[in-house]
């Protein structure tokens, strides 16, 4: 006769304790336990509870020489943004892709899409644990699929999936979401460390040695990580996550690892009544609406992979009757904030320390790469000083200790980009156009060697409009 056990499981090293700990004492990390229930059965020995993996086929090993990439490797999804995302070229035969995101942020709506796409040279087996066959229709309907060679199967018992996935044999498969399937190789309930670590490797085995694609659906937790074990992201081939804010219609597809492509690519898709559509320019989407004539206004041109944006940066400095001011930040480094501010106030005299700081990227694009301090710093120094900053300037440049703007990379990429959207000047670093003159119809370029000569400039631009 079976019984129950409640044992806690570190989501990291999968270490188990009879009772919580806030420090594993094996991998180190904090809060990490997570509380399962297993079935043991007191008759079983230890090497019976677990069964192996078998492999239909075995393997042997191959000279390098012999190794081809045959030209049916990759295909496409059917949404260019997520093809960009993936590596350019699409899904990748026998891949396992991990798709992550908030409740409710798109993720079914975009496997329900591509689901049209994929189905005209491919046959695709959507496998859901979340929503009964008619949901699914239903919402197929109001996407416009059509579905040609497309399976519907709601189950949850991964055996019975296995089964379905030897009668049908797809070429890719989707799994909404791999946190509801449960195997009866793992004694324990659906979504614990133990079941989705097995279901998943489950789902490797079959896309590796069939060579089907497969498209994993993960949630997240209250701490926004993937649920499940860390060890999770490790087993797959690409882990995307799919972001944005419910308020706001534009969503954003980010590669966190991806063993076919880069990380850096991006996709933007925007949110409508018909589902997700692909946004082919985000910088004129992230500039619309954009004030005129406005100080603590700046444009930033940022790489996003290989693909240059335009971002608009928006500063505030108002004084403060409080003797610790306070510094708000949204979609850039807190740290990189307080060190512009200090680099400010040393070479150029600016007091920031009695005024509150708030510094905001429009449109929910977060920008890591320090290319964007020449344009944080133009920002704060016209909302500090209420200089308006010409509608038609854009900076781009990394700021050192010493006020020096240094160089930075793909900088002809983006002065074309900005020269295509309508900007008419450029400030860059000295240093670019020392090496590599830049040569941009339609836009004047701007060399700056320190932080003063931004001021210098301006100065200029208030005599102009005296």
């Amino acid at each position: 006769m079976k019984g129950t056990k409640t044992v806690y499981i570190c989501s990291e090293c999968e270490m188990k304790s009879p009772k919580w700990l806030g420090k594993c004492p094996t991998c180190g990390a904090w809060n990490s336990f997570v509380e399962d229930v297993i079935e043991v059965a007191p008759t079983q020995t230890a090497s019976a509870k677990r069964t192996s993996l078998r492999i239909a086929t075995e393997s042997e090993a191959l000279p390098y020489d012999q190794l081809n990439t045959p030209s049916y490797m990759r295909f496409p999804t059917g949404m260019g943004e997520l093809d960009r995302v993936l590596g350019g070229g699409g899904l990748v035969t026998g891949s396992v892709i991990l798709l992550s995101g908030e409740p409710g942020i798109g993720k079914s709506t975009l496997l329900m899409q591509i689901c049209d796409s994929l189905g005209q040279g491919h046959r695709v087996l959507y496998v859901s644990g979340e929503e009964s066959g008619g949901q699914l229709k239903l919402r197929a309907k109001r996407l416009g699929v059509v579905g040609q060679n497309l399976f519907i199967l709601t189950e949850t018992h991964l055996e019975g999936i296995l089964s379905q996935v030897d009668k049908v044999k797809p070429d890719v498969i989707i799994v909404d979401s791999i946190q509801t399937i449960y195997s009866e190789t793992a004694n324990s309930t659906p979504g614990s460390v133990t079941q989705v670590k097995e279901c998943t490797l489950s789902f490797i085995s079959k896309a590796k040695t069939e060579g089907i694609s497969v498209l994993l659906v993960g949630h997240v937790n209250k701490e926004g990580g993937i649920a499940g074990p860390k060890v999770l992201e490790h087993m797959v081939d690409a882990v995307l996550y799919f972001e944005g804010e419910r308020q706001q219609s534009y969503r954003i597809i980010r590669a966190m690892k991806n063993r076919y492509g880069s990380t850096n690519e991006i996709g933007v898709f925007e949110m409508t009544d018909t589902g997700l559509c692909e946004v082919a320019n985000p910088s004129e989407m992230l500039l619309a609406g954009r004030p005129k004539s406005i100080s603590g206004n700046c444009a930033v041109c940022t790489m996003e992979g290989t693909r240059p944006l335009i971002a608009e940066v928006q500063a505030l400095v108002s004084p403060t009757v409080f003797p610790a001011p306070r510094r708000t930040n949204n979609g850039m480094d807190y740290n990189r904030l307080c060190l512009i501010l200090a680099v400010l106030e040393k070479r150029l005299g600016l007091r920031f320390s009695q005024n509150d700081v708030y510094l905001n990227v429009i449109g929910g694009l977060r920008i890591d790469e320090p290319a964007a301090d020449a344009a944080m710093a133009l920002a704060l120094i016209s909302s500090q000083t209420d200089r308006v900053i010409p509608d038609d300037l854009i900076a781009v440049g990394e700021l050192g200790l010493a006020g020096e703007c240094r160089a930075v990379s793909h900088l002809d990429l983006r002065v074309r980009e900005a020269a295509r959207l309508g900007f008419r000047r450029a400030i860059v670093p000295y240093r670019n156009i020392e090496k590599r003159p830049i040569q941009c119809e339609g836009i004047e370029i701007i060399p700056i060697r320190t932080i003063y000569d931004t001021l210098k400039l301006l100065n200029a631009e208030d005599k102009k409009s005296e």
